[in-house]
């Protein structure tokens, strides 16, 4: 570029700064999706050289910040992305918020909560607060688990525009998680329309066989900016009486949305 010595550290400031925008990008681009994407698709949400998408992804991987799904071709994030923002999870604002009412709501009803954010066709479990009770959930927070199948997810779904929720849902890959998972897009819409008018999502062993879930939306100004869930061994989940659950649930839901509102730091 004939750039003299004087300007040597500013341009490699640039150049360094220009590179780094690009995988970030790139990360952006694969956490946004929802499902994972292939090089070619990569270079097209970001408008990116698929040669340069094509490097930048093999960098993310082999760092661990990108992980090639099962079948090779398509990107998800990497394990590695997960453990970084595992360290930060203890200085999430929103959990800070959330931690008294998530441990009201957890001696309210008894058994396991858990907090959840949306990243791409999945949710994060970003707290949980264990049942006392003996048998527990296997959980832990940083489980992900799919929308279409997890209580959380479908609260979430639930809580998007509708015309955002009908863009969306054939998008998705409805994957079977159980027997009962719904795997059809028409009977999803169905279930996030009843979900709209009850309140509340139920996972009906639809994401782990013997669990059965309530979930609920703290709800934003555009839709949901984080969703919980109360988690029971069905066994002993009082399935003729959601109410049981349900009600502290959306109380602690609109408690949250509120201390949120309010900017409590």
């Amino acid at each position: 570029m004939g750039q003299g010595a004087g300007q040597g550290s500013g341009a490699t400031a640039v150049q360094g700064a220009a590179a780094f925008g690009k995988a970030m990008a790139v990360l952006q681009a694969v956490s946004d999706a929802p499902e994972p994407v292939s090089v070619a698709e990569i270079a097209r949400l970001t408008g990116h050289p698929r040669p340069t998408v094509h490097r930048i992804v093999a960098a993310l991987q082999a760092e661990g910040m990108l992980a090639e799904r099962p079948g090779g071709g398509a990107f998800g994030l990497g394990p590695r992305l997960m453990a970084l923002a595992a360290r930060a999870w203890d200085r999430f604002e929103l959990r800070l918020i959330a931690a008294a009412e998530l441990a009201r709501l957890r001696d309210a009803t008894g058994e396991t909560v858990h907090l959840a954010i949306r990243s791409g066709p999945e949710m994060i479990y970003v707290d949980k607060l264990e049942s006392p009770q003996a048998v527990r959930m296997a959980s832990r927070i940083g489980t992900r688990v799919k929308l279409h199948s997890s209580s959380v997810g479908k609260a979430w779904l639930a809580a998007l525009p509708p015309d955002e929720a009908a863009a969306l849902l054939p998008r998705l890959e409805l994957t079977a998680m159980t027997p009962q998972t719904l795997t059809d897009v028409a009977a999803l819409a169905a279930e996030i329309e009843r979900i709209r008018i009850r309140g509340y999502s139920i996972d009906a062993e639809e994401n782990e066989a013997d669990i059965w879930c309530y979930g609920g939306a703290i709800a934003g100004a555009s839709g949901a900016i984080g969703c919980i869930s109360v988690s029971i061994p069905k066994y002993r989940a009082a399935i003729d009486d959601p109410e049981r659950y349900a009600g502290p649930l959306l109380a602690c839901c609109r408690r949250i949305a509120a201390l949120v509102a309010d900017g409590v730091r």
